[in-house]
């Protein structure tokens, strides 16, 4: 039967003995193709396993950030803040030990290959340093600021931290240092906004009039911000600026409460009444 009736084509190596189809000798090992090959696949490994001990790193830094927000939201109702803005401090150094070995896993490396792995990180830890500098002065802290104190020397920190992966560990002494980038810087400080909203119920809830009327100018001028970037950047930012809207909405309305009925409702229940009107935004937004 044909091929044209339906028959299957007889193939070429058909033509050939079973016993000598596809024999040939092993593959030399020493050759430079293989040789090529294992050196490309110590390199794959490599970096592999350099972007697993970043994210587990950046995973650290998450949750180490994350627990300086919460000790700083104690401070509305501490009767002694600098004690928790010291207590602060204190554990921002640690995340920043372990931006340190960040910054030596990416010794000699492209930071954007591996960015991926650490944006979280980062961003959670601009998000702890700007609530931080806030709360002590009442404005935002710069890109460049954090960035200078994502500078490390040997003698600071000693050579403990250096971990056995780095490129640069024979160094005795030397500078390193991570840069934030822009897209970091602002997606922290969208972030950063939600924080400040938060602290401004618990403001609210404490007797604190002064606190909000601060945070909603504040607000207003990082949402200004935001509305000059609007769809030119990058698209987790515009995705931060409806969060931030609803955050400035509903420190406005708690402004709005304070200065319109703030005399004739007591203290103590001015968070009742803000906390009503914050889930009737959410409602008629659609969040709840």
């Amino acid at each position: 039967m044909s091929s044209k009736e339906g028959g299957f084509r007889k193939r070429k190596h058909d033509n050939f003995p079973h016993n000598q189809r596809r024999e040939g000798k092993d593959v030399n090992s020493s050759s430079p193709v293989m040789l090529a090959f294992k050196s490309f696949q110590q390199e794959l490994d490599a970096r592999h396993d350099k972007y697993e001990r970043l994210v587990k790193l950046s995973r650290d830094i998450t949750v180490e950030s994350k627990r300086t927000i919460f000790l700083l939201h104690r401070i509305t109702s501490a009767p002694d803040a600098e004690e928790i803005l010291t207590d602060s401090e204190i554990k921002l150094d640690g995340v920043r030990q372990k931006i340190l070995q960040v910054a030596q896993e990416l010794s000699g490396e492209d930071m954007h290959q591996f960015h991926r792995a650490i944006t979280t990180g980062l961003q959670e830890y601009v998000e702890a340093v700007s609530f931080q500098h806030f709360i002590k002065t009442r404005s935002l802290i710069s890109m460049d600021e954090i960035n200078k104190q994502l500078i490390f020397t040997t003698e600071e920190y000693g050579k403990e931290n250096k971990t056995p992966s780095s490129d640069a560990q024979d160094k005795q002494f030397g500078t390193w240092r991570l840069k934030i980038t822009p897209v970091d810087y602002l997606l922290g400080v969208a972030d950063l906004t939600g924080e400040l909203m938060r602290m401004c119920i618990n403001s609210v809830g404490n007797g604190d009039i002064d606190t909000p009327f601060e945070v909603s100018q504040f607000l207003r001028q990082v949402y200004d911000g935001f509305s000059f970037i609007g769809n030119t950047g990058p698209y987790e930012v515009s995705k931060k600026l409806y969060t931030l809207k609803q955050s400035l909405a509903k420190v406005e309305n708690a402004c709005y409460a304070l200065k319109v009925r703030g005399s004739e409702i007591p203290k103590h229940m001015l968070a009742d009444v803000f906390s009503v009107k914050t889930e009737m935004i959410d409602q008629e937004e659609g969040i709840s």
